[in-house]
């Protein structure tokens, strides 16, 4: 049996084997595993940005139904354990070094060639799943990892309600250079036939591309804006969709954009289980939600935002809801970049919603310097500075904000992992704190093999 140091150790020495798309070598993970990811309802949620929120989201909704939810996110901030969650907590040390334990078993007993061995998104889901068949999960929500159709997630259909968040042009060179194109890819993982996708609001063009592909494929498209509906009174959210509607819900994660997010999870959550939910025990169960490095605002002075825009899009969000998050004050941006993004795309917004940009670097080696970043933002016209050590481009930034102005922390999800375990515990305690660990008291055995 592993312990908890050496399944870490596994999961992350994968990372050289890189990313090769295809699902054989998953589906037969599954069955050496005795198939853990069936036999419960599901909601597979993919899309450009907001998968997780969402994801976290309908989770909270199967465990206000009295659903014991399993919960499948990527990629972690603070560590793999967070990847996998049961009824909103994420598994302990050693949970996580069972589940890999037991995927890394199945694997060698498929024999595969040296340079065919599972992957690292494979072990980690496989994993997800065997904890949510070892602990009883009795509905799921699972976040898509990149695309959909040889993502190793893609292995729920025809059972598993689906949700598409939003489409926007990112890894083009592996998905396609159109919204068309993308929409494609991450609809593969709706059976034909099967229940309506649920669809967050996009832009024109990607509306387009999305219906053209339902079409094609005769897919129904659930709509926030069209047949899904949401709607905020005094702070309280309201959704409509076509099973059911529910006034007055709490949301607790920051942004208006998070009220489609919530819309598009209530729809999803009501088709997986086939039933609109109460509204009751769904308003309490909210409450809780919490999603580390979306918008996560930290106390002090400056107050520190905390948020993974990775790409145009996800960067034009968070920059839209600043004003509604930090109101009328100074913004600095601490910024890191990877190189495979859209740069100049990511640094226009930002050089309009903030007052000044400090461009660093992250630990990740296909990080942007940080000199060419600072250039790209002042191109775009707000003042910038380089500051490759992440530590002191915090400084930087606290010290330009001032007291009274914020700083915000964006770029990459990277640069979140690298900094955020710190800056949460330096913070002052003015918030919620985050979930418990989820601990088994006593281990149960593994699953059977096929």
């Amino acid at each position: 049996m592993l312990g908890p140091q050496e399944a870490v150790a596994y999961v992350e020495q994968l990372d050289v084997l890189g990313m090769r798309f295809g699902l054989r070598r998953m589906r037969a993970l599954l069955v050496e595993l005795g198939d853990p990811h069936l036999g419960r309802p599901s909601l597979h949620v993919v899309g450009t940005n907001g998968k997780s929120s969402t994801a976290r989201l309908a989770a909270a909704a199967f465990d206000s139904q009295g659903r014991t939810s399993g919960l499948y996110l990527s990629p972690h901030v603070d560590g793999w354990c967070e990847r996998i969650a049961v009824e909103g907590r994420p598994v302990d040390a050693e949970c996580f070094a069972a589940a890999v334990g037991a995927v890394r078993a199945a694997a060698g007993r498929l024999r595969l060639a040296p340079d065919d061995g599972v992957t690292q998104f494979e072990v980690l889901t496989a994993a997800a799943f065997w904890v949510f068949a070892e602990w009883g999960a009795q509905a799921v929500a699972v976040e898509a990892g990149l695309g959909g159709r040889y993502d190793a997630t893609n292995v729920l259909a025809p059972h598993a309600a689906v949700a598409l968040t939003n489409v926007a042009l990112e890894h083009t060179d592996l998905l396609g250079d159109s919204e068309q194109a993308i929409a494609a890819e991450k609809l593969a993982v709706a059976a034909d036939g099967a229940r309506p996708v649920v669809v967050g609001p996009m832009p024109p063009a990607a509306q387009a591309a999305v219906a053209a592909v339902a079409a094609r494929r005769s897919l129904g498209l659930e709509r926030v804006g069209r047949e899904i509906h949401a709607g905020v009174v005094e702070g309280l959210v309201s959704v409509r969709t076509p099973r059911g509607a529910y006034h007055g819900l709490p949301l607790p994660l920051l942004g208006g954009f998070q009220r489609a997010n919530l819309a598009v999870a209530l729809a999803g959550a009501e088709l997986a289980l086939g039933m609109p939910l109460e509204e009751a025990p769904l308003a309490r169960a909210l409450v809780g939600v919490r999603l580390p490095g979306r918008l996560e605002l930290l106390a002090g002075r400056p107050p520190l935002l905390l948020d993974g825009a990775h790409n145009p899009a996800g960067m034009a969000a968070l920059c839209a809801a600043l004003p509604e998050v930090l109101g009328p004050r100074r913004t600095v941006a601490v910024v890191s970049v990877l190189g495979d993004k859209d740069v100049r795309g990511m640094a226009a917004p930002l050089a309009r919603a903030c007052d000044y940009v400090v461009a660093t670097r992250s630990a990740h080696l296909r990080a942007v310097e940080p000199d060419r970043l600072a250039d790209l933002v002042r191109e775009a016209g707000a003042p910038a500075v380089a500051a490759p050590d992440p530590w002191g481009a915090i400084a930087e930034a606290r010290r330009q904000a001032g007291s009274d102005g914020a700083v915000v922390v964006c770029g990459s999800l990277y640069l979140l992992a690298d900094l955020r375990s710190t800056l949460v515990g330096g913070a002052e305690q003015g918030g919620p704190n985050p979930p418990a660990i989820l601990a088994r008291a006593t281990p149960r055995p593994a699953a059977p093999s096929a």
